[in-house]
């Protein structure tokens, strides 16, 4: 098997990446059967992105803080570990964003698109689903709509939902949500398209960020899962994200 391995600069993880690549080799990306990724979540996502084009499976080994999209770190029998690992196909958001100069910027989410307020005061914000109004006005710090694979991140820390990865479902969330007070979010299909417009954006400025594009000064940002851009993830059979994700939701 033919592995490219990558990894972030902590001491950590480039000690684990000298130990491996002595023992199986380092291939291209181009070449490679599988990339394995040492670090954390952050490591893992910044690699899908830099190697989305090649259509290569991703298994990450936990070299970082969090790791929740990875596997633990066990440096032996890698070979037996990823001939027998699980793949998970997920698909990204992605955003159109445009800024008030007409500028318009595109970027893929495998984790969450957010808006936030850039000033002192709250962001309003119209939410309009498929083309229909929803919400006319939200007064905010900001709102995001997360991926089940992002659900357990920013997405959790804002009072979201965690969604099962076979759910189908995206969560639209605000952040901090001023008017109206009692609103939670919603769980929207799959297919859904989302458009956000920023009301009073001279006065209220808003930026928007897709994973790590950010662009600021928005004055509209769509958002619909992008099902041409499939990447696949590989997990132990005893540490499947499935369960990990259920786990979140009962744990003290």
């Amino acid at each position: 098997m033919r592995i490219h391995f990558t990894a972030n600069d902590t001491d950590e993880a480039q000690d684990a990446i000298r130990t491996l690549t002595a023992a199986h080799g380092q291939t291209g990306v181009a070449d490679a059967d599988v990339i394995v990724v040492l670090g954390g979540d952050g490591t893992l996502l910044e690699t899908v992105h830099k190697t989305l084009k090649h259509n290569k499976p991703v298994y990450g080994m936990n070299r970082g803080s969090v790791g929740f999209l990875l596997n633990p770190y066990r440096p032996d029998n890698l070979l037996d570990r990823l001939q027998g690992a699980r793949a998970i196909t997920l698909y990204p958001l992605k955003m159109i964003a445009k800024d008030k100069n007409g500028r318009t910027v595109e970027a893929l989410a495998f984790n969450e698109v957010s808006l936030l307020r850039q000033s002192r005061q709250a962001a309003k914000i119209g939410i309009a689903l498929d083309g229909v109004e929803r919400l006319p006005e939200l007064i905010c710090d900001g709102v995001l709509v997360s991926t089940p694979a992002g659900s357990t991140a920013y997405n959790f820390s804002a009072h979201g939902p965690i969604i099962p990865m076979s759910a189908n479902v995206l969560a639209l969330t605000p952040i901090s949500a001023f008017r109206p007070r009692r609103w939670r979010g919603a769980l929207l299909p799959s297919h859904t398209k989302v458009r956000f417009e920023i009301l009073e954006a001279e006065k209220r400025p808003v930026s928007a960020t897709a994973d790590y594009t950010e662009m600021r000064d928005v004055v509209q940002v769509d958002i619909v899962q992008d099902n041409t851009t499939p990447f696949t993830i590989l997990y132990d059979s005893d540490h499947m994200l499935d369960e990990r994700i259920l786990r979140e939701q009962f744990e003290p």
